[in-house]
């Protein structure tokens, strides 16, 4: 007869899961970054489970403007709610653990993420409220203009980038939930199909979800005649002299000609870069690592904004043209000290 009882392994896992929603109480869930020229080093919206922080006051300045209603802890139910739901949910996954019965485990998993999902729900519901719901008598109004910021990722809003993702506590809360699918995995006869020891299932399972979600972003593609450089504002019209700058966070910023991604850089040097990426000239929809690309100063290749430092993806490559030009390859690093 099958046992009701669930493993050490299991109970570890739940317990590990029930410490860290009862950390995720004490530290922000989720933040809401805005950048802006007028802002350079940005602002920052701070979502506890029980509380607003972060440029408050600066945000609700800019939105009574453009007619948003501004934000106040005291408006929102949720903050009252969401501290005794995670604490409720960090107590029957203990319980879990303490009592070890396997129904039990699985009635809290389906249940967590039911709560997981309606979270997210009616943060998009929120989002959309405070986006959507303007004051027609705002001083600043562009018609069919609406003001949500992503549930998740980026989002231009007028001269404002949003970018929406989990902090420490939502990782944790995430982290809690894969640990509790982790202990159903163990729990059941999935890992039956498998020939490996089921620690080293588990284990494997939760390193591809953390190398998932820090698996860094790529290029993205260029709507030509419809983007525009992040430093000129000019639309970008020639494919062949594109570059784009990624930031640590995923924030993509696309650029009509190097030279206007290294004067972005000059100008904002507090942005922290996870990746820079320029076009072939020979194969304009092939995105080249600057680190991996080969670059010319040419008199005969004329760029949109007169940079003239075309990418190639081969020294061999670039050589051809610099040839015929002054003869000389730069790399990255070399070319951004011209």
């Amino acid at each position: 007869m099958r046992s009701s009882k669930i493993s050490i392994l299991t109970r570890i896992l739940c317990f590990a899961g029930a410490v860290a929603l009862v950390i995720s109480l004490c530290v922000p869930l989720w933040r809401i970054e805005l950048a802006a020229p007028q802002y350079p080093e940005g602002l920052v919206l701070l979502i506890y489970p029980d509380d607003i922080a972060g440029d408050v006051e600066i945000i609700n300045g800019l939105n009574h403007y453009i007619g948003m209603q501004t934000l106040h802890t005291e408006n929102f139910i949720e903050f009252t709610i969401l501290p005794y739901l995670i604490g409720f949910f960090a107590l029957i996954i203990l319980l879990s653990s303490l009592i070890g019965n396997k129904k039990l485990l699985y009635a809290v998993f389906i249940l967590f993420v039911i709560f997981g999902v309606v979270a997210m729900i009616d943060f998009w519901r929120w989002e959309y409220k405070y986006g959507h719901n303007l004051d027609p008598n705002a001083a600043i109004i562009v018609p069919g203009m609406a003001y949500q910021p992503p549930l998740i990722g980026f989002k231009q809003l007028l001269n404002f980038g949003a970018y929406s993702i989990p902090d420490i506590g939502g990782w944790l809360f995430i982290s809690s939930g894969a640990l509790l699918l982790s202990a159903v995995i163990v729990e059941s006869n999935l890992l039956k199909k498998f020939k490996k020891p089921k620690h080293t299932v588990i284990a494997l399972f939760l390193v591809s979800i953390l190398a998932t979600s820090c698996s860094p972003k790529g290029p993205e593609v260029i709507n030509l005649n419809h983007d525009h450089c992040s430093s000129c504002k000019m639309t970008i019209a020639d494919s062949r002299y594109a570059a784009q700058l990624i930031t640590d966070k995923g924030r993509v910023y696309k650029f009509d000609d190097v030279i206007c991604l290294i004067n972005y850089l000059n100008d904002n040097k507090q942005i922290a870069i996870g990746s820079i990426w320029v076009t072939n000239f020979n194969s304009p929809t092939t995105w080249l690592n600057v680190n991996q690309a080969y670059f010319i100063k040419s008199r005969s290749l004329q760029s949109p904004m007169g940079g003239n430092s075309p990418a190639f993806e081969s020294k061999a490559s670039a050589a051809i043209y610099a040839d015929v030009d002054t003869g000389e390859t730069f790399t990255w690093d070399k070319l951004i000290q011209l």
